[in-house]
């Protein structure tokens, strides 16, 4: 599991100015199953609003990008299932879990800068109500938003939300694709730039005639409008999503922003990543490089090599095998519970754990024979991401070659345990790679919106002009004849 320091075959390096992101969820362990029970782990405090406050604090100071809260509707209930929830309760794989949103706003009120991004799924959820959401966060942090799009995936959340199954995959994908045009719509068109004018004179907040019925009829939503919300900083938050199915790398290539992505090595996502640019460049017209692409990336440092194996074999004592069977069989739909515990899994029936498998075992060619309990062992630091353990020398290397060999942007940073795995981040790896030059010394745009310091670009608070959300943009100046909604 050690990091190593090779570049790529030309030794050539891609000098780019890395994007860091924190990634958390409220719950206890998230990523890294079973080490809530660790003796320095306090994941445990996810609801205290406190434990929150204090981690965007540590990452601002650190000058970290920003902070990715995942989330899940339902419990992971496959594992000895079906239906069977007793697993993750037992182990609290991402079990019980809280509403994100809800700590946002004290996280933002206690830093200037950071930018901090929430999961939110399109499937169980009227557009409408979303967008008064979404929006109303923007404006409370100060245009500091970012809303990761997911369509959901846990028949657990389903039958709870919408009372049945999960729709099908790609159903999901095309409802979401008109969910997105309403947002747009609502974000975007429904409210002039200018719209708001506070006039005392004329005893006029806003002007009527700069705020219009979006008049939304689609197969899957029909919504009038206006949208309730006054335009926020950003309009549209900071749009990020994580899909690398046929459909969701369509999703990705018209909407995302940044795309996170995960693997236990670069040759893993680098052809996707390859495909998702190459996409939107040519069927939607937008820069390939404006999409950023992020790797999940849990890092186990230690100033010395010996100091760091010896943190992650520490960590590893702690972690729950079922938790991590429990996390995985709802990532994959898969029950492990069925195998042997010593059966070699390139050998079973499904063609989705002998791929899994075999792109495990090309990042850890040392394990001799994959087991379930080989599996589950993998994802307890870490989660399906890479796991580096090294020094900050030899973790920034492999992070140069994750952007050599895979072109990512940046990384999407779990914790093995809460909150030292990020202060060796801050206090560690973070000045390494200042000091190499491939990471700001602070933000571009210091208390300025989640995008502009996102793309280190002043100004740039709203979409790129590329990107779809600008076509339905009703500018300030503009008449409404003048200014058409798209469909």
């Amino acid at each position: 599991m050690s990091a190593n320091n090779q570049s790529n075959g030309s030794g050539v390096h891609k000098k780019k100015s890395l994007i860091l992101n924190a990634f958390v969820e409220m719950c206890s362990g998230h990523q890294s199953p079973g080490l809530w029970k660790h003796p320095q782990d306090q994941s445990a405090n996810f609801n205290d609003i406190e434990h929150w406050v204090e981690l965007a604090k540590l990452l601002e100071k650190a000058k970290i990008h920003g902070i990715f809260i995942a989330d899940v509707l339902g419990g992971y209930d496959v594992y000895q299932g079906p239906r069977n929830l007793d697993p993750a309760i037992r182990s609290a794989a991402q079990w019980p879990v809280n509403e994100p949103l809800a700590v946002v706003p004290a996280m933002a009120a206690a830093t200037k800068s950071i930018g901090i991004g929430v999961t939110v799924a399109t499937t169980y959820e009227p557009p409408y109500h979303l967008a008064r959401r979404l929006s109303t966060i923007d404006h409370l942090s100060k245009g500091r938003f970012g809303w990761n799009i997911v369509t959901g995936y846990l028949d657990s959340a389903a039958r709870n939300l919408i009372g049945k199954e999960q729709p099908l995959h790609d159903n999901r994908y095309e409802v979401a694709e008109e969910y997105m045009k309403v947002m747009y719509k609502l974000f975007e068109a429904s409210w002039r730039d200018d719209a708001v004018i506070k006039d005392v004179k004329k005893d006029m907040f806003s002007s009527p005639d700069r705020i219009r019925e979006i008049n939304h009829v689609g197969k899957y939503y029909n919504v009038p409008g206006p949208h309730i919300c006054q335009p926020s900083p950003q309009r549209t938050p900071l749009l990020l999503q994580a899909g690398t199915s046929k459909a969701g790398k369509t999703f990705a290539a018209q909407h995302a922003e940044a795309v996170f992505v995960a693997g236990h090595s670069p040759s893993v996502v680098a052809q996707n990543i390859a495909e998702i640019r190459k996409m939107a460049h040519e069927q939607f017209g937008r820069d390939p490089h404006s999409l950023k692409f992020l790797a999940m990336f849990c890092p186990v440092i230690g100033e010395t090599e010996e100091e760091a194996v010896r943190k992650f074999e520490d960590y590893q004592q702690y972690g729950s095998i079922e938790g991590a069977l429990a996390l995985f069989g709802g990532w994959t739909g898969i029950d492990m519970a069925p195998y042997g515990d010593d059966e070699e899994l390139r050998q079973v029936e499904s063609n989705a754990i002998r791929s899994a498998v075999e792109a495990w075992s090309k990042s850890s060619p040392g394990i001799a024979k994959w087991t379930k309990h080989t599996v589950a062992k993998h994802i307890t630091v870490g989660g399906l991401g890479a796991t580096p353990v090294g020094t900050p020398s030899q973790i920034a290397d492999e992070m140069q070659r994750w952007v050599d060999e895979a072109d990512v942007d940046g990384f999407n940073l779990p914790y093995a345990i809460f909150p030292s795995s990020f202060e060796d981040i801050c206090n560690l790896l973070v000045p390494e790679l200042r000091k190499r030059g491939v990471f700001h010394e602070d933000y571009e745009v210091p208390g300025g919106t989640y995008r502009e310091n996102f793309y280190s670009k002043a100004g740039q608070k709203l979409t790129l002009p590329e990107h779809v959300a600008s076509t339905y943009r009703w500018k300030a100046g503009v008449d409404q004849a003048d200014a058409p909604i798209p469909e």
